[in-house]
């Protein structure tokens, strides 16, 4: 361990987009950072000769985790990825570090459990009911609301999640996510089951904040002023900060705090998405005990000059963190793949980033690769921030560099053997 440097734990799969920025954030604190993942082989150097795990086996990860303790104490374990804040909340327990229960974690990582546990704490979350894949869906579906959201009882980025409006419409998207999840990493009892709820229609807005002892911290709300209304839910801009009505983000703050207490989260970073229906009520869709996904969080750093994961690791170490606001507005786009294929070229990305308050565009997917859109596919294919005075120049900003992009893809012709 290196001299005199308090250690952090970093526990993620190894191609989290996540990772680099808590690494760079941690090394700025000053502090030894700890990798855990399962990337043995990782081209990262970092991951490459970090801790190697096996998320599949948790006993044997907490195991080889604790013993490192032993060796390198470390003074704080974060989860940074949906698939590791239980490990490190199991982890956390056993040494008495700052964390969430288990119990708590376990909830964030499924829908299902954590739909049951908002309905009986009286918090608004949609009627919901757990489908059996294996029985006729007309039986199930008899007395359903319709329109629904079908969604795996566990997958990210809103991979699996469609819009259906009648029953032949449910029976057809319930195949099509079933052949998702029987490709994904989810345990083997949950791809048995889909969870169907009843949609929600209205603006969608999402939430970060920071639990301390259970007290809430808001860090920011961020508007999702593209309708979102399937049939499938492909995120773009984020804006903030918000322009709902003060009354309005008052009740997302609260509706937030209400599932966190109803969850038993009490310690570290919270991510959320709500609806604001018709009748102006706030409605749960998820919540998260990580940061915001994607880039997105270095919007925060262009908007407050302080990145979110250095606020996240400085708490997590047990220190009194003062948030700056955010000045004017900022916004994010997460670049939307157009269509299935493999991608050629990108035309237009000089033009985008001259647009008046683009501040970057930034693409993860290069040429050659293959396109894969919602809802099979749960990736972007890029991101374009901006930072204006109002959030509605940023938002115009994200609109106009956008419009200078030509994705051009070919199809994909996938080679067979003999």
């Amino acid at each position: 361990m290196t001299p005199n440097l308090p250690a952090v734990l970093l526990i993620a799969p190894h191609r989290s987009y996540r990772l680099a920025p808590f690494i760079d954030a941690a090394r700025k604190l000053g502090l030894h950072v700890l990798i855990a993942s399962e990337g043995e082989y990782s081209l990262v150097q970092d991951i490459a000769t970090g801790i190697h795990i096996e998320f599949a086996d948790t006993q044997q990860a907490k195991k080889n985790l604790l013993d490192v303790y032993h060796e390198t104490p470390y003074q704080a374990v974060l989860g940074i990825d949906d698939f590791s804040v239980t490990l490190a909340s199991e982890v956390a327990t056993e040494l008495g570090l700052q964390h969430n229960a288990v119990s708590a974690s376990q909830l964030t990582q499924r829908k299902d459990l954590a739909r049951d546990v908002l309905a009986q704490a009286g918090v608004n979350a949609p009627w919901h009911s757990v489908l059996d894949l294996s029985v006729d869906l007309s039986e199930q579906l008899v007395d359903a609301p319709f329109p629904l959201v079908l969604k795996p009882l566990s997958l990210a980025a809103s991979r699996g999640v469609i819009r259906v409006n009648d029953l032949n419409e449910a029976v057809t998207a319930s195949e099509r996510i079933a052949a998702i999840i029987q490709d994904s990493d989810m345990a083997p009892e949950l791809k048995t089951k889909l969870l169907a709820e009843q949609f929600i229609s209205g603006d969608e807005v999402a939430y970060e904040g920071l639990l301390n002892d259970g007290e809430l911290q808001q860090l920011a709300i961020f508007d999702k002023p593209d309708p979102l209304e399937g049939p499938f839910f492909e995120e773009t801009y984020y804006i903030a900060p918000s322009r709902h009505p003060q009354i309005i983000q008052q009740q997302v703050h609260e509706t937030v705090e209400a599932a966190c207490a109803a969850y038993g989260l009490t310690n570290g970073p919270v991510h959320a998405e709500l609806r604001i229906d018709n009748n102006a009520r706030v409605w749960v869709i998820e919540v998260a005990a990580r940061t915001i996904g994607g880039e997105c969080a270095r919007m925060l750093e262009l908007a407050t000059q302080q990145t979110l994961e250095s606020v996240v690791l400085q708490q997590a170490l047990g220190k009194s963190v003062d948030v700056n606001a955010i000045k004017g507005g900022a916004g994010v786009l997460m670049i939307p793949i157009p269509k299935a294929g493999v991608l050629r070229r990108i035309e237009g990305v000089l033009a985008a980033q001259k647009v008046p308050y683009v501040d970057d565009v930034v693409f993860n997917i290069r040429e050659g690769e293959k396109l894969v859109p919602l809802p099979e596919g749960g990736s972007y294919l890029g991101f374009i921030y901006a930072t204006a005075p109002s959030p509605a120049e940023a938002e115009q900003a994200l609109r106009d560099a956008h419009a200078k992009l030509n994705i051009v893809t070919a199809p994909y012709i996938p080679l067979i053997a003999g």
